[in-house]
């Protein structure tokens, strides 16, 4: 494995590992890509102020989710088609999460099914991320196995009743490689995706399975099913996020879909610190768009987030090291963070606040 010593080096070397379809469905966004350069530059609009004469011999970097203890509040955020970059997909992200010390979020449309995945990483923490589909008992179906297998939360993604025009594959007609299908949906007959010429397959594919007209008793319908907390991903108005909590969502995940939705829409940094004042502490927040060092991980959690979901760099580290590559990703931000809390006096990523930004 070519040796890295930013999250940022990690995209070119992958590139040179994987198809252009491939790459380009994993590293584009919507329309003209805006709001997927505005995840990352939100970032360098908030800086952090250092802090001396701190005794920081002692740091923790641990905390909890939903009360389930992780060594570094980085999480793997939910993605799709793992195979596209490791032949062992989603189980070798699974062991990644897990030898990290972190939640794995399983994509409902995962290569490898929530089986396969849990069988991967058996005594580790990990989520379901759920897409609700327009036949309710294929839903149903994947609620139960995720119980079932293990499964400690719902990750239900809430912000693409429609996949947004991803140009890239369009282009590509993106479309799953020969020997590659969502593991997920065998038993409901839907796990191929479609070829469709100057169209992405996804995005077809979403169009015919997706309920389009869910709203939020489609989240009570869920809470009332399943065992599980649920959270939901995709939050981006501070009004939604209290109806979140009127509708009894654990927690919440200001998400912009790594700028692959709406393009336009503000980075999720930015709407952060207004949705965590609006929801205070009556559910958890989480975060995710555009984190690539330790120190967008103290900003986000100084801006209220618990923790912070991990995307693109997970797969990129896949593709690059396969597991191994994937280790050094959290290897690497594991230790950015260690050295951002030092030189902010940071010495519990529980007790990180405002007081260590600065954006005038």
């Amino acid at each position: 494995m070519v040796p890295f010593f930013s999250l940022n080096e990690l995209e070119p070397l992958a590139q040179a590992q994987i198809s252009r379809m491939a790459f380009d469905y994993i590293v584009g966004g919507a329309d003209d890509e805006w709001t997927l350069r505005e995840n990352q530059l939100a970032f360098e609009r908030w800086q952090l102020l250092p802090r001396v004469l701190v005794d920081v011999t002692t740091r923790n970097l641990a905390t909890t989710v939903l009360g389930t203890p992780v060594a570094l509040p980085v999480l793997v955020a939910p993605m799709a088609f793992h195979g596209l970059v490791c032949a062992e997909a989603e189980c070798a992200t699974a062991r990644v999460a897990a030898q990290a010390g972190s939640i794995m979020i399983a994509s409902t449309v995962s290569n490898r099914s929530l089986e396969e995945i849990a069988a991967a990483a058996p005594d580790a923490p990990r989520w379901f991320q759920l897409y609700v589909y327009k036949d309710r008992e294929v839903t149903r179906s994947m609620v139960e196995r995720a119980v079932a297998a293990g499964y400690q939360a719902l990750c239900v993604t809430v912000d693409t009743p429609l996949v947004g025009k991803r140009r890239r594959d369009m282009r590509n007609s993106f479309t799953l490689p020969p020997g590659l299908v969502m593991g997920n949906l065998a038993q409901a007959g839907a796990e191929a995706l479609p070829t469709v010429a100057h169209e992405s397959g996804l995005a077809a594919y979403m169009a015919m399975q997706r309920d389009t007209a869910m709203g939020w008793e489609g989240i009570d319908w869920l809470r009332s099913i399943s065992p599980l907390p649920v959270v939901l991903k995709g939050i981006m108005h501070p009004d939604d996020a209290r109806l979140a909590v009127e509708h009894g969502a654990a927690g919440i995940v200001v998400s912009n879909h790594g700028g692959r939705q709406l393009d336009g829409a503000p980075a999720s940094l930015t709407l952060l610190p207004h949705i965590a004042e609006a929801v205070g502490d009556q559910l958890e927040v989480l975060f995710d768009g555009g984190v690539r060092r330790g120190t967008d991980v103290v900003k986000a959690l100084a801006l209220g987030a618990r923790a912070v979901l991990l995307g693109r760099p997970v797969l990129w580290g896949l593709a690059v090291g396969a597991e191994a590559g994937g280790q050094a990703v959290f290897d690497l931000l594991k230790e950015e963070l260690d050295l951002a809390m030092v030189l902010t006096g940071s010495r519990d990523v529980r007790e990180i606040s405002r007081s260590v930004l600065w954006n005038g």
